[in-house]
């Protein structure tokens, strides 16, 4: 485990004058296992998820469904999960492809 991730729901609300405010509600921080994308056999073999930039892998959380609606902060990224995957159908880990998402500028 070489990283510490946040996993984060994203909520919309209206502020006093009615305007929607997103706020991010971090729903777990756990230490994580980090890959980036490259040209190993295990990424090749992911041709499907080709938008995935970032896999995690970690534990799984007791009593927390992970979805593609929640985003993983990672050393000051965003990422959008792409897929959760239970490692081996044992509920032990967690495999989760993620695309990590840029700033948008102007």
């Amino acid at each position: 485990m070489n990283v510490r991730i946040s996993i984060v729901e994203e909520t919309v609300g209206k502020d006093a004058e009615g305007f929607a405010t997103k706020t991010d509600t971090i729903v777990a921080s756990v230490q994580a296992y980090r890959e980036g994308r490259h040209g190993s056999q295990k990424w090749v073999n992911r041709a499907a998820f080709s938008e995935a930039t970032d896999l995690f892998r970690f534990r799984t959380i007791p009593g927390l469904t992970l979805t593609t609606e929640q985003v993983v902060l990672c050393d000051g990224e965003r990422f959008e999960i792409t897929s959760v995957e239970d490692v081996k159908g044992k509920k032990m880990y967690l495999e989760v492809l993620a695309k990590r998402l840029e700033a948008s500028h102007g």
